[in-house]
């Protein structure tokens, strides 16, 4: 039997959209404690394809903390094209 494993990348999003905002810090942990093996450089990676494609925002709250926020997008809005993998 093989196993499906679920993008690392959905899982990031999945937990960003129920908390709503979080830290890199806490994102990386939670990824990590789901059992997903997420290095700092790969979160990096992924924080970067979901702010190009418009679904979360990331600011520096300090040298090296940055918060990450759910971009709420209105019904009415055209979707997102994915990136391919």
């Amino acid at each position: 039997m093989s196993v499906v494993r679920y993008p690392i990348r959905y899982a990031a999003f999945e937990w960003l959209r129920e908390k709503k905002s979080g830290t890199d810090d806490d994102l990386l942990e939670a990824l990590n404690k789901n059992g997903s093996k997420c290095s700092p450089d790969e979160l990096d990676k992924i924080l970067m394809q979901l702010e190009i494609l418009g679904l979360i925002t990331v600011r520096w709250v300090s040298k090296e903390k940055r918060r990450i926020e759910i971009v709420e997008r209105q019904a009415d809005e055209p979707r997102i094209p994915r990136i391919s993998e």
